[in-house]
């Protein structure tokens, strides 16, 4: 595993907000320097989830209709919440709602590499926060799938995180938030 400490996230980037009536989207972009089939393996293999993402898996997101349970990370009690995944387009497009909030991946091909676009709805009051969030998970997932893990970094732990200070101060800006 990489050296965590020797990790510096880059500017905030790649996100965006939407606001449609009382809801809230959260819009990101990244992109990503591997192939789709190996980004969505990332995405839907509950071993890989384990290393960068907010949540646990019981099962495969691979499968539309699979019924798996996330387990939120880091969560002062445990959140656990049974998901099942409603659209799973092998490897272009994943939808599931993961604790009431709807979430869409979308897989682009992008030169050898790959546009991953995640759209979900959030609480309006925790944008700059959410973006901070993914934006590390994202780091810590192109990390890993370049063979040098730096391990997850999500939840309380994250926030704790000097470069998750930043990166909350700097969307909460562009987004027009309070942080």
């Amino acid at each position: 595993m990489t050296d965590r400490a020797q990790y510096t996230p880059g500017p905030a980037s790649g996100a965006q907000v939407r606001k449609e009536g009382e809801n809230w989207a959260l819009i990101i972009v990244r992109e990503l320097r591997h192939p789709p089939e190996t980004v969505w393996q990332a995405l839907t293999d509950p071993v890989q989830l384990r290393e960068w993402a907010p949540f646990d898996a019981d099962g495969s997101l691979g499968t539309a209709g699979a019924t798996v349970k996330l387990t939120t990370v880091g969560a002062p009690a445990p959140h656990v919440t049974e998901t099942t995944v409603t659209r799973a387009e092998a490897p272009r497009v994943l939808e599931y709602n993961w604790g009431g909030f709807d979430m869409r991946w979308q897989l682009e091909p992008l030169g050898g590499g790959t546009r991953l676009t995640l759209w979900t709805n959030i609480d309006g009051r925790y944008i700059a926060m959410g973006a901070a969030g993914w934006h590390i998970c994202f780091d810590v997932l192109d990390h890993l799938l370049s063979g040098t893990p730096i391990g997850r970094t999500v939840g309380p732990a994250a926030m704790k995180f000097g470069g998750w200070q930043r990166l909350h101060a700097e969307y909460a800006k562009q987004f027009g938030v309070k942080g």
